[in-house]
């Protein structure tokens, strides 16, 4: 697990033996204000569960319709009533470059929670996560997660 130059403030390791526990975990998070104007980042295999988790904090958040996977649009805005977010995917970046060329400078400027999916895609051009969720699919349904807390705000996000 590759964690850059970005200081690691706290780790947890949890186990989600199912979806239920990722929802669970989703809506735990989503009771904290401080996530309001966070910056999320996704890691894992395809098929992890990085989507899955997006899509049940959004739903804790009061995001209503549906919740899609950002890999071929790269972004998928949500505004809710106080809140924008913004759920991006850079799979699809084969260069980081890219990141600056689509305008996202502008997305991580503007306040609002931002979930990135395949950071490290647009690798040195991010700011600092807040939290980092590592996602790694066991033999069954089951996720292993580590989640770092990379500021002072990812740290209240985990208490």
């Amino acid at each position: 697990m590759l964690t850059g130059h970005v200081p690691i403030l706290e780790t947890r390791t949890l186990h989600w033996p199912d979806e239920a526990a990722c929802e669970a975990f989703a809506r735990g998070l989503a009771r904290h204000a401080g996530l309001h104007d966070a910056f999320i980042e996704l890691h894992g295999p395809l098929g992890a569960g990085k989507t899955t988790f997006v899509r049940h904090l959004l739903r804790a958040l009061g995001v209503q319709g549906l919740v899609k996977s950002p890999t071929y649009a790269v972004l998928e805005p949500y505004a809710l009533p106080g809140l924008d977010i913004s759920h991006l995917d850079f799979y699809r970046f084969s260069d980081p470059r890219e990141w600056l060329d689509a305008g996202f400078r502008d997305v991580f400027a503007a306040p609002g929670l931002k979930l990135a999916e395949w950071p490290e895609l647009a690798a040195g051009l991010l700011p600092v996560p807040d939290l980092r969720l590592w996602i790694e699919p066991q033999d069954d349904d089951a996720r292993a997660v580590t989640v770092q807390a990379c500021t002072t705000r990812g740290q209240g996000l985990l208490s």
